[in-house]
């Protein structure tokens, strides 16, 4: 057999049945010529379990012959070092994207055993966040900074645009922090669903050692009742003035009386009221951790937080207590939110979601425990509500830490206007 070179290829005619002309230096090489007279360049290889493939090349024409040696020598190489050439391309040709992995996710139980508020939120960062940003790239080809860029792009805002939602409607999809750091979980907790460990559609968890911080909401709540007094006067006063509606004032109200997330409370209708054992009950599918614990949601109501129930215009049992002001669904607290927080003159870090975490917080300073946190908040599990028990811990820690330096300066000023002498004490009490 010759060495394949442009004069071998040439001299190579078609016949009745197509037939190979192998190369004499590099073992595998090999041209393939067929009765039309279509010439191909090939390289055959046993894989490590000793069956037998051919990979093409290319096409006469596209490859001159040097060429062609070129790329036969490279793929010798891989299967020397125990690679499967024509595997690997099999591999690249079927991978799935991201947001191919993005669909299957929307598609399986895992996602629809969330509650509905929450897939509307992770569908939203989806198709608004991911998706953009890395939605063509193949999954098992995401690499940490790839997902570190998509991260500060959506901190930056370059996902920021305004959508229409309905005939009259707009949502203003915004970036951020907060939106950035919620995302890439998100897309953690979707590549681990998709991954080894899980439904076997990707090789690896890319976003698993990606840090984004923490949320710090936990440090930014109401910290004391001047805070709240700021507040309950900055919604009676934009009330007053019309600059907020009297349902969306009042369920605010209600948050901050209860603790209860937004959604609960915006979504919450007559039915769930039961004002004589003083409290709302939210079936399983209609809060975040029902359908994992399967259980009703009570949210307890102390008095104030009754009697602002007790004043809404009650209507049929599936009407929401707290109306919108037009059109369906719950009512959008978030933008009124924006503008009774400057009025309060409130931290610029504190959402509605802060209100809860003042609550625990203050719950937890008063000396609640875990337990009671997690009854009074709804917690899936004591691990979430022990968290606030730890920052009471810390706060008070701070706390005495402060009030001993006053005493401290006032022991030092004492002992500068005596002559008595300091005289540590050995050992302790």
């Amino acid at each position: 057999m010759p060495k394949i070179t442009k004069t071998t290829v040439d001299a190579a005619k078609p016949d009745k049945v197509r037939y190979f002309v192998w190369d004499t230096e590099l073992k595998g090489f090999g041209l393939l010529v067929l009765p039309t007279g279509v010439k191909s360049y090939l390289f055959q290889y046993r894989t490590p379990e000793g069956r037998t493939r051919r990979a093409t090349i290319g096409k006469h024409g596209a490859f001159t012959a040097e060429e062609a040696r070129a790329k036969a020598d490279d793929l010798r190489r891989a299967v020397n070092k125990g690679g499967d050439p024509l595997n690997e391309k099999r591999e690249r040709r079927d991978a799935k994207t991201v947001a191919q992995v993005f669909e299957a996710y929307l598609e399986s139980e895992a996602f629809k055993s969330k509650a509905p508020k929450t897939q509307d939120t992770d569908r939203g960062r989806i198709n608004r966040h991911l998706k953009p940003l890395l939605g063509t790239a193949h999954a098992d080809a995401l690499t940490p900074e790839k997902i570190k860029r998509a991260f500060a792009a959506i901190r930056d805002g370059k996902t920021a645009v305004v959508e229409k939602t309905g005939f009259r409607g707009k949502a203003n999809v915004r970036g951020g922090e907060g939106a950035a750091r919620k995302s890439i979980r998100l897309l953690r907790t979707v590549l681990a669903w998709a991954g080894p460990s899980g439904e076997q559609l990707i090789k690896v968890n890319a976003a698993e050692n990606v840090s984004v911080g923490t949320d710090g909401e936990r440090t930014t709540i109401l910290e004391d009742a001047d805070s709240y007094g700021r507040l309950f006067k900055a919604l009676d006063t934009m009330e007053a003035e019309k600059r907020i509606a009297q349902p969306v004032a009042d369920a605010i109200r209600v948050i901050a009386l209860t603790g209860a997330r937004r959604g609960e409370i915006a979504g919450a209708r007559w039915e769930h009221v039961d004002l004589k054992a003083g409290e709302i009950v939210l079936p399983p599918t209609r809060h975040k951790t029902g359908k994992k614990i399967g259980k009703p949601r009570r949210i307890g109501l102390p008095a104030m937080a009754q009697a602002i129930i007790a004043r809404q215009q009650q209507g049929k049992p599936d009407d929401f207590v707290f109306p919108p002001a037009g059109g369906e669904g719950p009512a959008d607290l978030s933008k009124p939110w924006r503008k009774v927080r400057v009025e309060a003159k409130l931290p610029e870090g504190i959402g509605l979601h802060g209100l809860r975490h003042s609550l625990a917080s203050h719950l937890a300073m008063s000396g609640a425990q875990a337990s009671e946190i997690m009854t009074a908040l709804g917690h899936r599990n004591l691990a979430t509500s022990q968290k606030y028990v730890h920052w009471a811990q810390e706060a008070r820690q701070a706390i005495a830490e402060k009030a001993a330096s006053v005493a401290l300066a006032g022991m030092a000023a004492s002992t500068n206007h005596d002559t008595a002498e300091v005289v540590p004490l050995k050992g302790g009490v």
